[in-house]
């Protein structure tokens, strides 16, 4: 009976020891298989070639202070292919370019190879377009007076147009030289919205024009202005003082201000005239610590005319401590 029972218990002993081992075997077994596959993931992904296109800024390599360039693109494409991830990081980072060597060109029109330079030599690159057709000419720089231009039949009927001041009167046109002779005006276009009643204070963009009309490759430096047209009913108009009053002042300070104008024309029916010889113009000093120089807008309302011309002007402003 005893040798039974501790047949027995043995046997169960064995039995737990069996599945032990059995439960770490297969654990290694699915451990072996998950590394295998991780393993062959990576492998696969580093061995994995792609294929890319992006599109990257086409430089020159030419001496730009002696020569200008036209007919060339802004940007070509380069299509990139090899290793995925270099491909992948290449292709975010764009850390090389594309490029064609002018310096040994002379002026006229030349048909070059693009070349790149800074690709991993893991990469296979081919660029489009492969050659392109580039016309490079002698640099020149002139200066031109900016003429303001704008649509007078936008002007509402009863109204007339006053003179158009622009902030800027003469441009520096720069380019290649036979683009700069055919240049015959330079112009600020202003757009002036139909059946207008009120002046007009805008931003316009400066354009250089041949005979016939047409925008001449050239840059332009600047290229805006900003452009006051002065727009009022055809009533009367009187010429009249500026009386200049600092306004916000700190207690203390004394402050003298000049303008370079002293007198605006204004413009209203003969009532709203007839008292007016000075116009009031008050000038915000808060900010000014010691010498300032600002434009102001004379205002039409405070002082019950229709308009000035012109409607801004440039006040001086100096301070002192008493």
């Amino acid at each position: 009976m005893k040798n039974e029972r501790y047949t027995t218990w043995l046997y169960r002993i064995l039995a737990l020891i069996l599945a032990i081992l059995l439960f770490f075997y297969v654990n290694s077994t699915k451990s072996s298989n998950n590394s295998q596959s991780t393993s062959s993931n990576t492998n696969t992904s580093l061995t994995a070639t792609k294929t890319m296109t992006v599109s990257v800024p086409l430089q020159l390599n030419v001496n730009s202070n002696k020569y200008f360039v036209t007919g060339y693109p802004q940007k070509v494409k380069v299509t990139l292919r090899g290793p995925l991830a270099l491909v992948t990081t290449t292709a975010n980072t764009q850390n090389f370019k594309v490029y064609a060597a002018l310096s040994d060109l002379g002026v006229g029109k030349h048909r070059v190879t693009l070349h790149q330079e800074g690709l991993n030599h893991e990469i296979e690159s081919s660029i489009s377009p492969a050659k392109i057709t580039v016309d490079i000419e002698p640099r020149k720089t002139v200066s031109f007076p900016v003429k303001v231009r704008y649509n007078s039949q936008n002007i509402a009927a009863g109204y007339s147009a006053g003179k158009a001041t622009s902030d800027v009167t003469s441009v520096k046109a720069t380019g290649a030289a036979n683009e700069i002779s055919r240049i015959k005006q330079v112009t600020a276009q202003l757009t002036v919205p139909q059946n207008s009643k009120k002046t007009v204070n805008s931003q316009a963009v400066i354009e250089a024009l041949d005979s016939s009309g047409k925008t001449v490759n050239v840059i332009l430096t600047p290229s805006t202005t900003t452009v006051n047209l002065p727009i009022t009913s055809d009533g009367e108009s009187k010429k009249v003082g500026l009386d200049l009053n600092a306004k916000n002042g700190s207690s203390g300070t004394t402050y003298k201000l000049t303008s370079n104008v002293t007198k605006v024309t204004a413009y209203g029916s003969a009532s709203q005239l007839k008292d007016l010889d000075n116009v009031a113009v008050d000038v915000d000093v808060s900010d000014v610590k010691n010498n300032s120089t600002k434009t102001v807008t004379l205002d039409t309302s405070d002082n019950n005319v229709t308009a000035f011309d012109p409607s801004t002007i440039k006040v001086t402003i100096k301070a002192t401590a008493n």
